[in-house]
């Protein structure tokens, strides 16, 4: 992976949801100085949003 240690946070959410059944989720989170030495920072045009929302299906 390209990134050093301590610049990448991964979380797991788990519990039992109102049905009783298990249930998880995943987090990945990346500090965001971390990503520019791979050419991804907030300046790029594609970081905003620049065309209209997709359907709500």
């Amino acid at each position: 992976m390209p990134f050093a240690a301590g610049t990448v946070r991964r979380d797991l959410l788990r519990g039992i949801g109102p049905d009783g059944r298990r249930h998880g989720r995943f987090g990945v989170r990346v500090r965001a100085d971390a990503l520019r030495p791979l050419g991804l920072h907030p300046e790029q045009p594609s970081a905003t949003v620049t065309g209209a929302s997709l359907p709500g299906w």
